[in-house]
């Protein structure tokens, strides 16, 4: 059996994770045909796949759909790593999640902060340590205070840093000074950016890579971003990218990317679960004119 490091390595072969949508049918019903479709592309592509993060929507989903969906994609045995989201405020039903999820054939998870409580770096060092602790694959803490209501605290990873199966870290407030503070805290520590517009500042700072929603959309054009980010060979890539990134983000994500996503063809229907809805975002130009843009880029 190999060991977490050695699964870490793997994981690291792969610097572009998507955070896919869940598509839906016009009945609210997981569109398991274009489920499917979706992670093929994201194969044809070779970026990892990310499961029922916020991007696709798993805080809006039953438990009994977020079960189906991990075992529809690990059944369809995508030649990519697959990672799963952990998320919500209740640790108990957390660790039930992670024990299933141990039991899929899955490659990673995304231990997410809890939301609502703002616990501080004790509470904070207790919560990841407990998933930490259940888990059996290597996992990836998720900074996201913009969704969570509370920031990691940089000491938290030093807190954490005897486990072996920490593995990453997705940083997503947006703000370079504090991607430098965790890479202080735990130079060891994978750090990818959470934010597709800002992927070219933290390659120079020295990210792993990016967790992206635009790939959703873009899945061949993000890793060609993502790419030459990381090899420094094209400076003027925020400029060709700034733009287009900004037409995902004009309303809550993924409102944008799955209108996007249907404009393109690749969704039946745009719909999202409720309070998002596809109605907030009443102009597509913006959409339009990004995906000529991104299309046509090389």
């Amino acid at each position: 059996m190999k060991s977490h490091v050695q699964l870490s390595n793997q994981l690291s072969d792969y610097p572009l994770w998507t955070a896919l949508v869940t598509p839906f049918d016009a009945c609210d019903q997981v569109d398991y045909h274009s489920l499917q479709q979706l992670v093929a592309q994201q194969v044809d592509a070779n970026n990892g796949i990310l499961l029922l993060g916020s991007t696709g929507e798993g805080l809006a989903l039953t438990l009994a759909e977020q079960r189906k969906i991990v075992e529809f994609v690990c059944a369809l045995a995508p030649q990519v790593p697959i990672m799963v989201a952990v998320g919500g405020i209740n640790l108990a039903a957390q660790l039930e999640w992670v024990e299933f999820c141990n039991s899929q054939n899955i490659d990673a998870l995304l231990l997410g902060s809890p939301v609502y409580a703002k616990p501080g770096v004790v509470g904070q060092t207790q919560w990841f340590d407990a998933l930490l602790s259940a888990a059996k694959v290597p996992c990836m803490i998720y900074n996201v205070p913009g969704r969570s209501a509370v920031a990691i605290a940089p000491e938290v990873l030093t807190n954490l840093a005897h486990h072996d199966n920490l593995w990453a870290l997705k940083e997503a407030s947006g703000d370079i000074a504090t991607f430098e503070a965790f890479r202080r805290a735990l130079p060891t520590l994978a750090i990818y950016s959470g934010d597709d517009a800002l992927m070219p500042y933290f390659a120079q700072a020295g990210a792993a890579g990016l967790v992206s929603v635009a790939a959703n959309a873009w899945p061949a054009q993000t890793a060609e971003f993502v790419r030459r980010a990381l090899s420094g060979t094209s400076p003027n890539l925020f400029t060709t990218w700034a733009d287009a990134i900004h037409s995902l983000f004009a309303v809550a994500n993924p409102i944008p990317v799955k209108t996007l996503m249907h404009l393109q063809g690749q969704l039946a229907t745009p719909h999202l679960r409720p309070p998002l809805t596809h109605l907030e975002l009443t102009n597509h130009a913006a959409l339009h004119a990004a995906n000529e843009q991104i299309l046509s880029w090389n």
